[in-house]
């Protein structure tokens, strides 16, 4: 039998929708996967679940279906045209949208019977602070929150924040600034936050890079695509490329500080290979 890889496990969130943090999950999926990397995507954005759609995949089953337990984790897996593995949510179901942490627990649980090598895991959380987006995002290795320059999103990223650093002891908290007028301005907006997080939380964010304003973002979406594939020359796509390069460079997480996590038994399988 083949030893399975460890898996790296990055949570999208954002403190209020509408900032981009799907667009942020799915071309960063498909950048990953155009590096040759082996990618799954879990929309766990439940409610409004819209990766699917944003990659053009047809979903035939969903989670919804893992949940009644009709389905397992395996059998409501996709392979996007992109390459990557999807797990999809199930779009506009209440019952699914007011998950408890319990029931996440459970989908967390179920990705340890996949028996797919893995490099990287995307989770696509729901915007806000519920207990299923908390129990998720504890589940992952990293967070990035994405936030946009403006004070509402500013002021949800960082209650977002707070809650994850203060209350779940979480670390490895990202900021990922989402259509800006320019890198620096991108740099900025992590600054400006970051000391408000010294200051008050006494706690440092990490920062990787910032996603330019980019009008072909949105024409992808509307053709079903990401924008790495119908515009792979412009600045967002660049941006996007830059994101992957910087997460395969960072430092592996030999023991995450949340509890239970996404294919909890990979990661302890490869601390006791290394020891």
């Amino acid at each position: 039998m083949t030893k399975q890889k460890s898996t790296e496990v990055i949570g999208i969130a954002s403190g209020k929708g509408g900032v981009g943090k799907t667009t942020v999950s799915i071309n960063l999926a498909v950048a990953l996967a155009q590096r040759g990397h082996d990618v799954m995507l879990f929309d766990a954005d439940l409610g409004l679940a819209n990766a699917q759609i944003a990659l053009g995949a047809r979903a035939e089953y969903n989670l919804s279906h893992f949940l009644a337990g009709q389905k397992t984790l395996e059998e409501i897996t996709l392979t996007t045209r992109q390459g990557i593995q999807l797990i999809p949510g199930a779009s506009g179901m209440q019952e699914l949208a007011a998950l408890s942490q319990v029931q996440a627990a459970s989908i967390v649980q179920a990705f340890s019977n996949l028996g797919k090598n893995i490099d990287y895991l995307i989770v696509d959380v729901a915007a806000g602070i519920s207990p299923s987006v908390l129990a998720f995002l504890a589940a992952c290795q990293r967070r990035f929150i994405v936030v946009q320059d403006d004070p509402s999103s500013i002021a949800d990223a960082y209650g977002t924040i707070k809650v994850l650093s203060q209350e779940m002891q979480l670390d490895e908290i990202y900021l990922l600034p989402n259509m800006v007028d320019s890198q620096t301005q991108g740099w900025k907006l992590y600054q400006r936050l970051n000391d408000v997080c010294v200051r008050f939380l006494n706690e440092s964010i990490h920062y990787l890079t910032a996603i330019e304003r980019d009008e072909m973002v949105l024409a992808a979406l509307k053709k079903y695509q990401s924008v790495m594939e119908l515009a792979p020359g412009t600045a967002a796509a660049r941006d996007f490329r830059r994101l992957a390069e910087l997460c395969t460079q960072l430092r592996p997480i030999d023991h995450p500080s949340g509890g239970l996590q996404f294919f909890m038994e990979r990661l302890l399988q490869s601390n006791v290979d290394e020891s």
